[in-house]
């Protein structure tokens, strides 16, 4: 018998972890993965028709894959077996083939093998799996914290189709917290504990998206709740923030998202930037990831700071601020905080121009103000012989047929001929643009003499 039948058919001991504990037993206790959890997923098609396919579960900590996993195994009627890529070689998975011929040849059942962390086995050990997965012997699936087009081998991720599974957001671990309050079977219900807001906020950022992590630090803070006086009014006991710092060892920060505190600390990292102060963007930047921030919304900031702020001083600001954004995507906490930090320093100690920004004000605000003017006969479209007839296009003066690539003409309708929008500064590679641009508008001038 092995791991997934033995516990389908056991009570749950009282003495495993909460996470263990309330592990979900079925698609619709999985919160924070609707996606693959809808009516019309892949995935719950699979599980429901008991046809499964290979797949290869890529996710953070705590978002599930495991679990996923176990739902398969409660909810099919296949062989299931458990396998670590940590502690195992090519020795165990020949013993699992060998195995899963005997299930189809006497049981007359499917083999679903499990690999846990299947980023860890080398090149050797997945070949072992390739020739059976492609035969249909076993149907694999593989859980991975890691890309898996990096740490799966080509030919067997060819056979596997790769499912994504997100951190779960703050409803979602809300949702984890309540559940394990409620449960008096499997969870904390029969101690009939409450969770202060600002407890319940100080966990959930904590967990960083994990699930597991926030049903540890939770029983951790029930125990401590259970056995002290309650400080606050009302029959039930109180899980407080003082409870769930001194469990997690990691003091709440004074940060409200929704609130002021979330517009000052974003606003002084902004201006920390701006004012070329590299360390007290740093120090920002900490104080809104330590109290769980989205990373993703900071980054996007710093994405909108290389334009507003930046701007054509710098070109490449924008290319490292979109760098940053896209390797905490890839990497996550906390690996991925170094490449913010990395972007804040480089956003705060570049030339600064807000050139682009009042262009573009500028430039909104004409054709609010004129409205939609006709384009200017020379640079119409002119496809058809018609349109020719009727002057589009005609006179138009192609750039590359001139000197340096660059005619003198007019781009701008009559209405607002001689409008200038773009005032370059003398700073970084914006000087460069500044030099070009006045030659070009000068040539044009004379022109119209």
């Amino acid at each position: 018998m092995d791991l997934f039948d033995q516990q389908a058919k056991t009570e749950i001991d009282p003495q495993r972890p909460l996470a263990e504990r309330l592990r979900p037993r079925h698609l619709d206790d999985l919160f924070g993965q609707e996606t693959m959890t809808s009516p019309d997923s892949p995935v719950r098609h699979a599980i429901e028709n008991d046809r499964l396919f290979s797949m290869i579960l890529w996710g953070p900590p705590g978002c599930g894959k495991t679990t996923l996993a176990r739902i398969v195994a409660n909810e099919t009627r296949s062989h299931f077996i458990h396998f670590s890529a940590v502690l195992s070689g090519v020795k165990q998975i020949r013993e699992v083939i060998d195995e899963a011929k005997k299930q189809r040849c006497f049981q007359r059942k499917r083999t679903v093998l499990f690999v846990d962390e299947i980023h860890r086995f080398n090149k050797a050990q997945q070949d072992a799996f390739l020739h059976h997965v492609e035969s249909g012997l076993i149907t694999l699936i593989g859980a991975t914290t890691e890309n898996p087009s990096f740490e799966v081998i080509s030919a067997l991720l060819s056979r596997c189709q790769v499912i994504v599974l997100d951190a779960l957001d703050r409803d979602s671990l809300g949702k984890v917290i309540d559940r394990a309050l409620a449960d008096r079977q499997n969870g904390l219900g029969k101690l009939e504990l409450t969770v202060t807001e600002d407890a319940r906020s100080h966990l959930i950022q904590s967990a960083s998206g994990d699930a597991r992590s926030v049903l540890n630090n939770l029983e951790m803070a029930a125990t401590l709740a259970a056995t002290e006086p309650s400080s606050l009014a009302g029959n039930r006991r109180h899980i407080t923030l003082s409870q769930v710092e001194r469990s997690i060892q990691k003091k709440a920060l004074l940060y409200d998202k929704s609130g002021d505190e979330h517009f000052d600390i974003i606003s002084a990292f902004h201006k920390s930037m701006r004012g070329s102060d590299p360390d007290a963007a740093l120090y920002w930047l900490a104080r809104m990831l330590e109290a769980g921030e989205d990373a993703m919304y900071v980054a996007r900031r710093m994405v909108r700071f290389a334009s507003e702020d930046v701007g054509n001083a710098d070109p490449f600001a924008l290319r490292v601020a979109l760098g940053a954004m896209e390797s905490f995507r890839f990497l996550g906490h906390p690996e991925g905080d170094l490449a913010l930090a990395q972007a804040a320093v480089y956003l705060a100690t570049a030339p600064k121009s807000n050139s682009i920004y009042t262009a573009w004000q500028s430039a909104k605000r004409a054709v609010r103000q004129k409205g939609a003017l006709p384009v200017p006969l020379h640079i119409r479209n002119a496809p058809t012989q018609l349109m020719k007839d009727l002057a589009y296009g005609k006179d138009y003066r192609y750039a590359h047929d001139y000197k340096n690539g660059f005619a003198a003409q007019e781009y701008l309708p009559e209405a607002v001929t001689g409008d200038i929008y773009y005032f370059p500064t003398e700073r970084g590679y914006e000087k460069m643009i500044a030099g070009r641009l006045a030659q070009w508008r000068a040539t044009k001038t004379k022109l119209k003499k």
